[in-house]
């Protein structure tokens, strides 16, 4: 008993002994997921856990997979860059989290290369407050974001118009106290509407039985513990506990399977159709009248992307296929990745008012952050776009000092060769917000695969980007890429664009949302402008444009999601 500790304990050795700060949270998560064994002390009624068990998890978590990854991925890893000190909490902070994204770098690493402060691990300052910075594969706009919080001025360029309208969320500046009142009323409109209408669905009554179930066999015995340890086959184990399940709640589990049966024999369907359910569906129609009737341009683009968020989140698929839709999900299944027997989600009411109070929160933690910078987002394709235009187009005093100063320096992460169809993981909201999708405009997408061809495209596409952004780029300006760079393509494209390779970095990338936690790494390239890049054309003087126009997507015709 000597070895069992209580949580406050146990937080203070596990955070001594891995050089991280360590929660009550963290530890009490380590045991909802059987990492390790929950002890009740009978006598004080507090919960005790082994610090031999904490030390084992996090010798298997921190200190053996930082070895085993520098010996799978080399000796040239560079640990310090993947930020194994930080939680979760700090990784995602304020409006990084506005949205879920796919493929997007966290902010402490903009931040390193950004920051002026030169610190044990960095040589040198690469840029200062006041700079300039370009993301010409802005995607949901970490880079921007920390520019606003290192005062930095910055600028986005981006082919997907969604993508656009979130970063454009992120970066606005409210006034915070008349929009938490009006987020507030349209919740509370919402709420009003839909209770006038609709019943309990077959999935919202079989609530309560999944609870019981959950706690009589999942909760017990150290199922979850036995599961972690191995000492139970998961898969084998799971699909015997859900035949329980079916057979406990036979009659309304067959009358769902002739719901899903009728969903997959209703022929081609659209996304909305094809991953929500009938009661979501009237659900986001109600939200979407009552945005329509919103006059403030900014709020509207906030509330589109609140309600995407809620969207992502109600698509009946499985917790742990949220990443990466497989096929649509509308029975009960065993999850793998919360242990216990789960259901696709009923109704959308309470995420929509849960991340109405998340939205506001993290809107109110980076206004105290940032700092009076100017920013603009750029709906267009970086191999053809003119930035001082655009600029000047969007912010007409901010587009005439990038005309006089040029800019500083890029610091982005274009699309890795066949890896992502970065229209089609927000389907929905293009769908639901009859937003025009340019698919065939990205560059290296999960659709065109990995073949020699896509390669020789995604080649020609990334360097007629640099080429044409470089134009805006100051002769001395510092250019940073982080790539997957598997394939070695990114010599051959820096030499296509006359850039010369200062230096590299191998940084392990720790923390991916997908199941597949092999060791994986991605290369920071820093680049220059070579010496006999002086004959590079640079931007002509331009007439000035008087006129301020925010970002609007390019909409076709939005319909009723039923």
């Amino acid at each position: 008993m000597d070895d069992l500790v209580p949580l406050d304990e146990a937080c203070k050795y596990a955070t001594d002994y891995v050089k991280k700060r360590i929660t009550k949270s963290s530890i009490s998560y380590l045991i909802q997921y059987g990492k390790i064994t929950r002890h009740d002390d009978a006598s004080s009624g507090s919960i005790l856990v082994s610090r031999a068990e904490l030390k084992a998890y996090y010798d298997a978590a921190f200190i053996a997979k930082k070895d085993n990854w520098i010996k799978q991925l080399g000796p040239d890893l560079n640990w310090h860059l993947s930020f194994d000190n930080l939680r979760e909490q700090d990784t995602t902070k304020h409006v990084h989290r506005l949205h879920p994204y796919k493929g997007k770098y966290i902010p402490q690493l903009v931040e390193y290369f950004l920051d002026g402060h030169v610190d044990e691990f960095k040589k040198q300052p690469f840029f200062k407050p006041g700079d300039i910075i370009i993301d010409p594969f802005m995607g949901s706009g970490t880079t921007l974001v920390q520019c606003g919080e290192l005062g930095l001025h910055a600028i986005g360029v981006d082919i997907s118009a969604y993508n656009c309208m979130i970063v454009q969320a992120k970066m606005e500046r409210y006034d915070v106290l008349p929009m938490e009142q009006k987020l507030w009323k349209i919740f509370n409109d919402a709420r009003t509407a839909l209770s006038t209408t609709g019943g309990l669905s077959l999935l919202a009554t079989l609530k309560a039985s999944i609870h019981e179930f959950n706690k009589k066999v999942f909760t017990t015995a150290g199922v979850k513990r036995k599961i972690a340890l191995k000492e139970i086959n998961e898969d084998q184990y799971g699909n015997e506990k859900l035949a329980e399940f079916f057979q406990e709640n036979k009659e309304i589990i067959g009358k769902l399977q002739e719901l899903e049966t009728k969903h997959k024999n209703a022929g081609p369907k659209g996304f909305i159709e094809t991953w929500f359910n009938a009661e979501i569906r009237r659900e986001f129609n109600t939200y979407l009248d009552l945005v329509e009737k919103e006059p403030d341009v900014n709020l509207k683009n906030l509330l589109k992307i609140i309600i995407s968020r809620t969207a992502r989140a109600c698509r009946s698929t499985k917790h742990f296929d949220l990443a990466t839709l497989k096929e649509p999900q509308l029975l009960p299944y065993y999850c793998f990745k919360h242990k216990k027997i789960c259901a696709p989600i009923e109704s959308s009411i309470l995420r929509f008012k849960a991340y109405i109070k998340d939205t506001i929160a993290r809107i109110k933690a980076y206004a105290a952050l940032r700092r009076p910078v100017e920013f603009a987002v750029i709906n267009g394709d970086s191999r053809t776009v003119d930035v001082i235009d655009e600029v000047k187009r969007l912010n007409p005093g901010f587009g005439s000092l990038v005309e006089t100063r040029l800019i500083d320096g890029i610091f982005t992460s274009p699309p890795y060769v066949g890896q992502i169809n970065y229209h089609e993981q927000h389907a929905y909201a293009y769908e639901m917000f009859g937003i025009t999708r340019r698919d065939e405009k990205e560059i290296g997408p999960l659709f065109k695969g990995e073949s020699m061809s896509a390669k020789e495209d995604y080649i020609a596409g990334i360097s007629n980007a640099l080429k044409n952004i470089c134009k805006f780029v100051k002769k001395d300006g510092d250019v940073f890429i982080v790539a997957n760079d598997k394939y070695n393509l990114y010599p051959t494209i820096a030499r296509r664009n006359k850039l010369h390779v200062v230096e590299q970095f191998k940084r392990p990338v720790l923390n991916r949302t997908e199941r597949d936690r092999q060791p994986y790494a991605e290369i920071i390239f820093h680049l220059k402008k070579a010496s006999d890049v002086d004959g590079l054309e640079q931007p002509k003087e331009r007439e000035r444009s008087t006129k301020t126009t925010r970002f609007q997507p390019e909409r076709t015709n939005q319909t009723k999601l039923f």
